[in-house]
């Protein structure tokens, strides 16, 4: 039962994960990949205070979501001001950057790795109990975005998205707008991040890597990005998927490139052939009116 509890954490975890960046990518049209070094932001933060504090993991989780808001400024702040491309570049020297970083310090454990994170939860009950608060935590991110972009902001969001130029003609402010969504969508990510350090209790950065960004993209996109519900779909493919490799028994060292050029392919295939994904995405939410009978 415990590698189904690990399974069923580990979609829980990837549905946030994946939710959010659609929020970022798919909803706002805001071409950053840096979701991962979020995910570990969230993650390092939570295990540190843990570690060092003994803080409550509930507070150290979401005092992880907080930094990794935060810290969404870095690159939010100067880059969303000019071109989406300007924004892509940034965020992969923010990762890179970020991981060298982690992987250069000794208070994250260096290149070896962060263990000894405390557990909350003992007992044979530990996986259910898990299992309970990432499924709980991938509901509840969404209903939080769903709620989000089916109300008058989500349609501000789309028309930004849609023109940007337009939208600020009509004296809206897209920065603003754009600022906040990367700030909900990286703070979302950091939450995923504490459930996973203090279930997993080891953190390492080859986790965060660039693969990490080309996974997570690949969910929304075979999903159906700017859909509710593609990513939860794209998470339950993607977390299965390398379920099924192991089946196939190959060398450890062939296992990571197999799995990258499977979710490569799948992202190369889907934007040919199935752009919309798997969950097309829902017509916008009808304009409510003052005037009764008015449509």
């Amino acid at each position: 039962m415990d590698y189904v509890f690990s399974i069923l954490i580990l979609v829980g975890i990837y549905i946030v994960l994946a939710a959010s960046f659609n929020l970022i990518i798919g909803r706002a049209g805001l071409a950053s990949i840096a979701h991962p070094i979020f995910f570990a932001l969230g993650a390092y933060t939570a295990a540190l205070l843990a570690i060092h504090f003994g803080l409550n993991p509930v507070l150290a989780t979401l005092a992880g979501a907080v930094v990794a808001a935060v810290f969404s400024l870095m690159i939010s702040l100067p880059s969303l001001r000019i071109s989406g491309d300007y924004l892509m570049i940034t965020s992969i020297g923010f990762q890179l950057g970020l991981l060298q970083v982690i992987k250069n310090i000794e208070i994250t454990g260096s290149q070896g790795g962060l263990s000894n994170i405390p557990t909350p939860i003992a007992g044979p009950e530990r996986g259910a109990v898990f299992s309970i608060i990432a499924l709980a935590a991938a509901a509840g991110t969404v209903l939080l975005i769903r709620w989000i972009v089916r109300g008058p902001y989500g349609r501000a969001i789309n028309a930004m998205r849609d023109d940007e130029l337009a939208f600020i003609a009509l004296g809206r402010d897209a920065t603003r707008i754009k600022i906040a969504i990367f700030a909900v969508g990286c703070g979302l990510a950091g939450v995923a991040g504490g459930i996973y350090a203090f279930y997993f209790q080891y953190l390492t950065p080859e986790q965060y890597e660039i693969l990490a960004s080309g996974t997570m993209l690949t969910m929304v996109v075979v999903g159906g990005m700017g859909s509710t519900w593609g990513p939860v779909v794209g998470a339950l493919m993607l977390v299965a998927l390398p379920q099924a490799i192991t089946f196939l028994q190959l060398p450890p060292s062939y296992m990571a490139p197999v799995q990258g050029m499977i979710f490569t392919l799948l992202v190369i295939l889907f934007l040919f052939l199935k752009p919309q994904g798997l969950v097309s995405p829902e017509p916008p939410a009808p304009l409510a009116h003052r005037r009764a009978g008015r449509v």
